[in-house]
Formats: structure tokens, sequence, C-alpha cells
């Protein structure tokens, strides 16, 4: 739970598990970086689905998460059939919720962190094909996932001067 201004507000840490998958690994194998990001990807639209936020309705109004940049960091290996549990959380979002950046950290079987990724990004309008501001009904499902402890306020997308949703 976390006050914000003059009311409080429910927060949650998404959490998901998953089995490392064949299609998975790598030539050593392990768990390979770009199976880490397909997993972010399939965490992130599940903590929207689960919320409030189906696929469907990003179809309706158009618009759709991009991500701009993702940084991956790793700790332990991950092998065949392991199973692990990731995490969403909130680390840093816009006063508008046009930019944000969520943090997935990925733990193994016996609780050590296997790898961390911060993915940076913000929502696009699928037919002007420019970044938005989100509705509010989307920007508080995001504002629902907690908070991280180094969380941070970035600045908007959008420039002054432009209206967008």
């Amino acid at each position: 739970m976390v006050v914000r201004g003059s009311f409080t507000v429910e927060t949650i840490l998404f959490t998901k598990t998953f089995y490392v998958r064949w299609a998975d690994l790598d030539s050593n194998g392990h768990m390979k970086n770009t199976a880490y990001l397909d997993v972010c990807v399939d965490a992130r639209m599940m903590f929207f689905a689960e919320n409030g936020f189906s696929m469907r309705d990003f179809e309706e109004i158009r618009i759709g998460p991009v991500v701009m940049r993702d940084e991956v960091e790793y700790f332990r290996e991950m092998r065949l059939l392991d199973e692990y549990t990731i995490d969403l959380a909130l680390a840093a979002m816009s006063e508008d919720a046009s930019r944000f950046r969520l943090r997935n950290r990925f733990f193994r079987q016996d609780g050590r962190m296997a790898a961390a990724v911060h993915s940076t990004g913000g929502w696009l309008d699928l037919q002007e094909r420019r970044l938005i501001r989100p509705p509010e009904r989307l920007r508080s499902v995001l504002a629902q996932l907690q908070r991280t402890e180094d969380f941070e306020e970035l600045p908007s997308s959008i420039r002054a001067g432009l209206t967008s949703s």
C-alpha cells in the first residue's frame, strides 16, 4: 500500500512461474538472452490482462506498449526445465504515464536471482505512429504495480504544445 497525495493506493508485486523450455536454450545449454526478454513481454501482458486491460482492450483503443530500451543483468544460470518465478515492478514513470521503466527479476527455485531486466518504454498510437499519453484507465492499471525502492520520475515523452489522448 502506498500513500499518494491525500489517498492510499493498493499496489501489487506481480509474479508468474514458468519453466525453461527447449526453445529458450542457447548453445551453452542455458537460457539465452532473447528468452529472458520474451518472458518479460509475456509477464507484462499477463499483468495488464489480469488487472483489467486485455489484449482486446489494446486493440480497441489502437495503442500498444513500445519498448525503447532493455537492459539485462545475469547472475545465475538457468537450464532446461528449471522452474523460475519472474516478478514485475514499476521502476520509473512520468507524471502523465507517457513513459515508464519496468523491472523484472528472475528467481530460480532455490530463491537465488538469476537475472534482472529493466525495460524503458512508452505508449504508441498504432494509427498515428507516435508516442502518446495513455488513457486514464490504462494509466491507473500501470500505477497499481509496486514501485521499486529506487523508483524515479521520468520526463514526459509528449512534446509541449502537442495534444494527445
